[in-house]
């Protein structure tokens, strides 16, 4: 599923998005263009280096939809889409073409000057069959593709979360038992293949504050390779706040050694959802704000980094009026930013 709940059944689960293929779209200064020329309608720059190191893709689904609001003379959607089209979102790498998409995406971002935020979401029976079910077909299969990602890194900057909701349905049994040791091999496999990229980092996905609690999970992360990572990343596509993840994130870090890690807050601006149905209330919550900008000037040596991992505006899922999982939804994109104080 593209989204996450705090139920028994799931973790922080975030689907596969298409994969937009750049060459040309960054200029030499480190600005963008939305790839519409120079009479295009719209422009997103890069945010200042210092602060957020990470690429804006001009290209995405929320520049495209700047674009096309600036066009048609919507000031105001224009303006509301702004907040999300001008900030750095992670790319999903789809199993199709793993290693062209990591290498456009990333020389995309070294045109610009700024590292590449890559999320890899593929490993074999991911997401227990909810709204993004699916995967790479076996554990070979896997591996050729996570060995096509490194490949199209190369030797540039990259930041890599891996494999969202892959750790923490170990734990909550949806993965079946036969599964688990292959899984536990096949993360450890992919930190240390992405660590010999010499400009990669590498965060495993540990699930959220909302599901389990550390004691459940430091074990299982530990298994899952995460001291040769350079941490682990919380709160991927959940709704839970700062301040909890962040908390949640140094109970965690103190059980595994001290490993640093990241939050994303693409969506924590009014926190968790409380209403409806329970098991649900991970998926296209209504009410919910953009969270901080992504930064790597947390004020927090255990904190890393903000980082907008789950794409603001696209769907969790066919569900409370929603179109599939990763799907652009400009209506609740719309919603995020006009809730977002």
């Amino acid at each position: 599923m593209y989204g996450s709940y705090t139920g028994p059944k799931a973790g922080a689960a975030a689907g596969v998005v298409a994969v937009l293929l750049l060459a040309g779209c960054s200029s030499s200064d480190g600005g963008a263009s939305d790839g519409g020329g120079k009479d295009a309608p719209a422009v997103v720059d890069q945010q200042p280096k210092a602060d957020d190191p990470f690429w804006v893709n001009p290209d995405g689904n929320a520049g495209r939809q700047l674009a096309a609001y600036v066009k048609d003379g919507e000031k105001g959607n224009a303006e509301l889409i702004r907040k999300i089209a001008e900030q750095p979102v992670g790319e999903w790498i789809t199993p199709d073409n793993p290693q062209e998409a990591a290498k456009g995406f990333t020389e995309a971002a070294e045109r610009a000057d700024r590292d590449a935020l890559l999320v890899l979401y593929n490993i074999p029976h991911r997401d227990c069959g909810q709204f993004s079910k699916g995967g790479a077909a076996d554990g070979d299969a896997y591996r050729a593709w996570l060995d096509g990602v490194a490949k199209g890194i190369g030797d540039r900057r990259a930041t890599v979360i891996l494999e969202p909701d892959a750790l923490l349905h170990l734990v909550d049994g949806c993965t079946p038992q036969e599964f688990h040791e292959e899984r536990y091999d096949l993360l450890n496999g992919a930190v240390e293949r992405l660590k010999q990229q010499p400009a990669t980092t590498v965060y495993v996905d540990a699930g959220n504050a909302g599901w389990q609690s550390p004691d459940a999970l430091f074990e299982p992360l530990q298994r899952a390779g995460v001291a040769a990572a350079d941490g682990f990343a919380v709160n991927v596509s959940n709704f839970q706040t700062t301040a909890a993840s962040t908390d949640f994130g140094k109970r965690l870090s103190a059980k595994v050694g001290g490993k640093p890690f990241v939050i994303d807050t693409s969506r924590n601006g009014n926190g968790p959802y409380e209403g409806g149905d329970p098991a649900e209330n991970w998926c296209n919550p209504p009410g919910r704000a953009l969270g901080e900008p992504p930064t790597t000037d947390t004020g927090d040596e255990l904190v890393d980094a903000y980082l907008w991992v789950k794409r603001p505006g696209e769907s969790d899922g066919d569900c409370k009026g929603g179109p599939k999982a990763g799907d652009w939804w400009p209506e609740y994109a719309l919603g995020l930013a006009r809730a977002t104080k």
